[in-house]
């Protein structure tokens, strides 16, 4: 016996009425396309296909580095407050005349100022190289920043800071690297998983990261090669902001800057005598400092809070 059942028709009747399968109409007339394979001519398909193939590249190339990125990451981040004690150190006298004539501190208020300075840059890149209370080491350097910005009388300067945003971008991503359960430094916030709170400062981290670009972007002069960097830069900008390709993107900003910095910013080309020197070696170590942020961001992605993650959930 067949396993299928018959459906016996009904007898044709007067006028040829025969049996209709879907008598009032509400069936899909049109036959089912099946799925659609998609079309590799199709300039979108093109498109997604070499970003899967530069992002393949990129995993292929930066594997040999990828154990070293966060070691790598975390001392340019901190370059920048080296290189800044340093100077303080070698140009004290220099320092402290500009504090007191200029920013009009009394004589010892600045002397405890550049110390406390110093001392904090030191110990706390010391422990962010090290990986050790590297939370503490963030937060002090954090204080250091915002102390600069006030006593140096920076705090309205449109570059120093858009700049400065970028750096705390950097140390955030060094928290982020670096958090582990410590119930004590979030007591007021039982609420919030170890996870969520480093979505959190993953996503502020990367949108704080771009503002460097942002800064570069505004200043200088204009032209055909510079506004194509510019644009391609911010697009990639706005994916690290969202997290869509972030790991690409920020490998393609770690490799602009790079080049920009190199040539842009040598100071060593620069005579040592000249004023010019100290404000592009000024500018050379923040930049390498926000790089090392990104390098954080290609070792460990953008997070919950980006369209990447969420296309992995969807």
């Amino acid at each position: 016996m067949s396993s299928r059942i018959s459906i016996a028709r009904p007898a044709s009747g007067g006028g040829g009425g025969g049996y209709q399968p879907d008598p009032h109409g509400f069936g899909n007339s049109r036959p089912s396309a099946g799925y659609r394979a998609a079309n590799p001519d199709d300039p979108i398909e093109k498109l997604r296909a070499f970003a899967r193939q530069v992002e393949d590249y990129v995993e292929i190339y930066t594997q040999p580095l990828r154990p070293h990125l966060p070691a790598i990451g975390r001392f340019m981040i901190v370059s920048t407050f080296l290189e800044d004690s340093w100077r303080i150190v070698t140009q004290w006298g220099d320092q402290i005349w500009y504090l007191g004539r200029h920013r009009h501190f009394p004589w010892g208020l600045s002397h405890l100022f550049l110390t406390i300075n110093v001392i904090t840059m030191l110990v706390g890149s010391g422990a962010v190289i090290t990986k050790r209370y590297s939370e503490y080491a963030v937060g002090g350097l954090l204080g250091v920043v915002i102390m600069q910005a006030i006593g140096y009388g920076l705090i309205f300067d449109l570059n120093f800071f858009l700049r400065n945003l970028s750096v705390i971008g950097g140390l955030l991503m060094v928290f982020s690297d670096s958090m582990y359960t410590r119930k004590k430094l979030f007591a007021g916030l039982p609420s919030l998983s170890e996870t969520d709170r480093k979505k959190y400062f993953l996503l502020a981290g990367r949108v704080l990261l771009i503002f460097l670009f942002l800064g570069f972007m505004i200043r200088g002069e204009w032209s055909i090669v510079r506004f194509l960097v510019s644009l391609i830069g911010l697009a990639a900008c706005i994916m690290v902001a969202v997290g869509f390709k972030a790991k690409w993107s920020a490998a393609f900003l770690v490799l602009t800057l790079s080049v920009f910095n190199v040539f842009i910013n040598n100071w060593w080309s620069v005579h040592s005598a000249h004023p010019q020197r100290d404000f592009l070696k000024y500018d050379f170590f923040q930049t390498l400092s926000i790089v090392g942020g990104l390098i954080l961001l290609v070792n460990m992605g953008p997070g919950g809070f980006s369209v990447d993650e969420k296309k992995k959930t969807y």
